[in-house]
């Protein structure tokens, strides 16, 4: 019980921060420079420089829609998270709004640049957490429930319309200014996604441990009790030497390897280890074959 109370207030404070970044990416790299964004905050942008909205206002109440169709396809846990982090996100909006009136960064194209790199990055940190900021996000995690298609490619597709329609929209800029709105917009849409793909693919890539000791059973046991992990101990023979001995065969997280490493120091430091990246693993505890 203890450790679950533990994991969801871990698992809420990186969504926390994770929110964090993508406001402080909006109020202090791109509404400055009236950068026309993606998703539901370029949606809230558009309609904050066309009417003075502020851009948190709009980002609630079209969220509170679409969190509908989260709540039904996605289940209740991912709504609780979702709710937390459409609400958090419109408060943080609007209070960094207030308390960022300038631009951090004066050039505009590196504006452009850091906005779509914190951005992807605060996204990338809440999607890891099963969390959402709403929007095309919901799109996103919808679809990637049923298809292995790219998060961040079907959040750029999206996004495209959302982008272009600032042309439309924003009648009381030139021409001129309109097109270079949109311009800044795609290339921190760009670069958000290439942010938010590189970021996931090294948090989901797994890796597959081979350990060779004569104390297997604790290190084995230690890997299912600590780690909720799988193990599987096959008979191997030493050629060398001819004797027989146990092998410890598991797969985890990239990120969990450090884990294993200390569990093994402290059993057995004269192990021997090999590990391998590998492409895919599928199954309990790990991605889900889709179609």
């Amino acid at each position: 019980m203890f450790r679950t109370i533990i994991d969801n207030v871990r698992t809420y404070a990186v969504i926390t921060f994770g929110l964090m970044l993508m406001s402080v990416a909006w109020t202090a790299f791109l509404l400055p420079h009236r950068i026309a964004g993606s998703g539901v905050s370029g949606i809230g942008a558009i309609v904050f420089y066309a009417t003075g909205i502020p851009m948190g206002y709009t980002y609630l109440a079209i969220n509170v829609i679409l969190v509908i169709a989260g709540l039904r396809i996605l289940g209740t846990g991912f709504g609780v998270k979702t709710i937390y982090g459409i609400v958090l996100s419109a408060i943080m909006l609007t209070v960094f709004q207030s308390l960022i009136p300038t631009a951090v960064v004066q050039e505009k194209f590196m504006s452009a640049i850091i906005g779509g790199i914190l951005c992807g990055t605060g996204l990338a940190i809440v999607f890891s957490q099963g969390g959402s900021t709403g929007g095309t996000d919901i799109i996103a995690l919808i679809i990637i429930k049923y298809r292995n298609y790219s998060p961040g490619r079907i959040i750029l597709l999206c996004d495209v319309f959302i982008i272009s329609s600032s042309y439309v929209v924003l009648t009381h800029l030139d021409s001129a200014q309109r097109v270079e709105t949109m311009v800044y917009g795609f290339v921190t849409m760009a670069i958000q996604a290439y942010t938010l793909d590189a970021i996931l693919s090294g948090y989901r890539q797994s890796v597959q441990i081979f350990i060779f000791s004569k104390h297997y059973e604790a290190i084995a046991d230690q890997i299912t009790s600590r780690m909720r992990r799988g193990v599987t101990v096959i008979d191997g023979t030493g050629w060398y030497t001819k004797d027989s001995q146990k092998i410890i065969i598991t797969l985890v997280r990239k990120n969990e390897t450090s884990d294993v490493y200390r569990i093994i120091k402290s059993i057995d430091d004269k192990a021997f280890i090999t590990v391998a990246s590998v492409m895919g693993v599928y199954g309990k505890g790990f991605d889900v074959l889709k179609k």
